[in-house]
């Protein structure tokens, strides 16, 4: 009986000593028996932006900051493979031209918007047209302005006519502003505050100033992201967006400047992802008052611009050169490089003088950003090397966004990131004259320019779409409406929990296939 009770006590040591060697293996087993997937991390990410949205629609919108939400929301018809850079579908199923101005575009079934409602043709037919109408006041209408018609041909095809062959519709298509909204929200009048879209994620609530949250769409027509919970967190100084990065408190900040660049390498809890990217940095002048729109004036500030030295003190996170069209965009032409005006700070100092612009001064309007503030100050600097008493009038984003748009400047500084990555898509909205008033914030004017622009966007040969678009970039870097500062590198900081993120070179990503580790 003693023996029994031994054996019975025996094994019940060990069977407790098992289990608890069990309990602290390290084999990578979690406790539920699966492979560690990270289950504990919460499936939760947060993104520090230096700026606050403008609004939530796609069509009412045209800033980078707020397209950082629009594109988490909503989905467009065809998108740009961040590998290959090709268009693809993507709630469009496939398409055809029949002729070279009408494009048959056949959707995708079975799609929802988040309120519940259908995405089919009607629902693109009423997007277009609200986007095109002249009421409307897209800013972003040019990327549609060709298109003629848009008809219903059955409850998932669409026909679009356009006026001519129109080269650049596959890219226009991809552009976020082109997304696909829900006719049902939008009738309601407040899809700018309260967006509703087909994509992987849903509007859940907008703080104004503070912060934007949304949730995963858990009957999204693909498999529903891993990612429960995102929001946008507002950080207006980009230290304290770093300090937060490295707490653990956000887990992404883009856009990053050349000062933090040190900072976010020691961090040994976060990832540095850079790629040549489509955005470009300029220095715009006034075209519609003097002497910004005398050509002598502009030849001499862009002479007094170090840009080799600004693009120096970016650490490797912009590119030089002269062209307006980058070396990622299409219709990028080497030769264009040797047309630009190159720092020469006695040059500008003689063309001021024999033109009588000795001591003017100039008003440049900047936006509180970290980029252009920097961006500003380094030309202010070099501007007064030469004799013009640059003073810089600083404001909020939103607020420089419409005063830019009113042309209440002499210079300004601006970026385009070029979503389609298109020349087309480049040169039209920002320097063509049917854009003066909207995105044409320069109101530059040419009409050998803008006959070129036109005829790229008429042809749909790729090669001879290219060459105009060269021709119309070297005319336009002659004119000097913009002073080029850089070419950007595109940049994303994230804390190595976060996994599955890719940027394309035209600085978008997507939180769809993101999860934590």
């Amino acid at each position: 009986m003693k023996s029994k009770r031994f054996l019975t006590s025996l094994i019940t040591v060990l069977l407790i000593v098992s289990f608890a060697l069990a309990g602290c293996s390290s084999s990578g087993k979690s406790s539920s028996g699966g492979e560690d997937d990270g289950g504990d991390v919460p499936q939760e990410l947060t993104y520090a932006s230096t700026t606050k949205a403008v609004g939530l629609s796609p069509i009412e919108t045209n800033d980078s900051v707020s397209s950082r939400v629009i594109e988490q929301i909503y989905e467009t018809l065809f998108v740009r493979d961040p590998e290959t850079m090709e268009i693809v579908p993507k709630l469009a199923k496939s398409y055809e031209n029949p002729d070279p101005k009408t494009w048959v575009i056949k959707l995708k079934e079975g799609i929802k918007f988040h309120d519940g409602t259908d995405f089919n043709a009607e629902a693109v037919k009423y997007t277009f047209d609200k986007f095109r109408d002249p009421d409307t006041a897209a800013p972003r209408a040019s990327l549609l302005e060709p298109i003629e018609s848009i008809e219903v041909k059955d409850e998932y095809t669409v026909v679009i006519k356009t006026k001519e062959p129109y080269g650049p519709m596959l890219a226009a298509l991809s552009h976020t502003n082109a997304s696909i909204v829900s006719p049902a929200a939008d009738k309601k009048g407040k899809l700018n505050q309260e967006p509703v879209g087909t994509g992987p994620f849903k509007f859940v609530e907008w703080a104004v100033g503070d912060h934007i949250t949304l949730e995963a769409n858990k009957e999204y027509w693909q498999d529903p992201p891993k990612l429960q919970k995102v929001t946008f967190k507002v950080v207006p100084e980009v230290n304290t967006a770093v300090s937060m990065l490295q707490t653990g408190e956000v887990q992404l900040i883009d856009g990053l400047t050349a000062e933090h660049l040190p900072r976010l390498k020691s961090i040994e809890s976060v990832e540095i992802m850079k790629k040549e990217g489509t955005p470009v940095s300029y220095l715009g002048f006034n075209m519609s008052k003097a002497p910004t729109n005398e050509l002598p004036f502009r030849q001499a500030v862009a002479h007094a611009i170090n840009r080799e030295a600004y693009v120096k003190k970016l650490s490797g996170l912009g590119v030089q050169s002269n062209s307006i069209i980058g070396p990622k965009v299409f219709g990028y032409d080497e030769s264009v490089e040797k047309l630009g005006y190159e720092y020469d700070p006695e040059k500008a100092k003689q063309i001021l003088k024999e033109n009588g612009y000795e001591g003017a001064t100039v008003k440049m309007l900047v936006a509180n950003t970290p980029t252009y503030t920097k961006m500003a100050e380094i030309v202010q600097a070099q501007l007064k090397e030469v004799g013009l008493d640059a003073q810089i009038e600083m404001m909020e984003w939103g607020t420089f966004l419409d005063v830019s748009k009113k042309g209440n400047f002499d210079i300004t500084f601006l970026g385009w990131t070029n979503s389609t990555a298109d020349g087309s898509e480049l040169l039209y909205p920002n320097l063509h004259s049917d854009n003066i008033g909207a995105s044409n914030r320069t109101q530059y004017s040419n009409p050998e320019f803008d006959t070129l622009v036109n005829e790229s966007r008429v042809i749909v040969d790729q090669e001879k779409r290219k060459q105009k678009l060269v021709e119309a970039n070297k005319i336009a870097v002659k004119d000097a409406p913009w002073v080029v500062m850089s070419h950007g590198i595109v940049t994303a900081a994230y804390d190595k929990s976060v996994k599955g993120l890719k940027m394309d070179p035209t600085g978008q990503w997507s939180l769809y296939n993101v999860h934590r580790e």
